[in-house]
């Protein structure tokens, strides 16, 4: 059942043209979020681009990458050099686990969501700190809580050192060093219908980027 629905979901994508700039119209709902910065709204587009068919996401811009390990350097083409943990090993069991992957649902931008995400990213660009605890002890449902109150449950990527939103993803997707793969589980969760973007400048990272989850949100 839910391969037929990918299936549905997948061929009522392809219906829509392609837009002057490459992208699908139906992907990219975050297009009038005016709270959220381009590369935010880049993110979110590049998760329902990946949501909406893992397995081609998979072969298409995550297999290829494969050729540009040398032991466990990623000579990430067109950006620098990243020092990995595992290798081309997690990228290999990433790409497999894509490819039984079902396609889930679209997300959409939170405002509330992205105020929760706005707020652990200026902590931390303040501290240099990573992780999900702020420098005042709160925790990520108790940033969301300020803002709205969340339905279903909730979650948090946060990614560092990232140049570009499909970098962003696929590294969250790979989960390198990450052994119960959370990130790449919380990408996919079927659970999760909206997001909350806010990426920033990091002082030991240069850059970061926190998604916040959830299936619901009320003000």
């Amino acid at each position: 059942m839910k391969q037929i629905q990918g299936l549905i979901l997948f061929l009522l994508i392809s219906l829509f043209a392609t837009a002057e700039d490459g992208k699908h119209p139906a992907l990219n709902t975050a297009e009038k979020a005016n709270y959220l910065t381009p590369l935010e709204k880049d993110v979110i587009y590049e998760i329902n681009l990946f949501r909406s068919n893992p397995a081609r996401y998979a072969e298409q811009y995550i297999e290829p990458l494969a050729r540009y390990y040398d032991k466990k350097i990623l000579h990430y083409p067109g950006d620098r050099s990243i020092q990995t943990m595992e290798g081309v090993r997690a990228l290999n069991e990433c790409v497999r686990d894509l490819k039984k992957a079902s396609p889930q649902a679209l997300m959409y931008p939170s405002k509330e969501l992205s105020q929760a995400a706005r707020k652990h990213q200026k902590d931390q660009q303040k501290t240099g700190k990573t992780g999900h605890t702020g420098s005042d002890g709160s925790n990520m449902r108790q940033r969301v809580e300020k803002f709205g109150k969340w339905q279903v449950r909730i979650g948090e990527n946060i990614a560092y050192g990232n140049s570009s939103a499909r970098q962003i993803v696929i590294f969250l997707l790979i989960d390198d060093g990450v052994k119960d793969r959370g990130h790449r589980a919380t990408l996919l969760h079927p659970a999760f219908k909206l997001v909350g973007v806010a990426c920033g400048l990091h002082p030991v990272y240069e850059t970061m980027c926190v998604m916040d989850f959830a299936g619901g949100m009320a003000e």
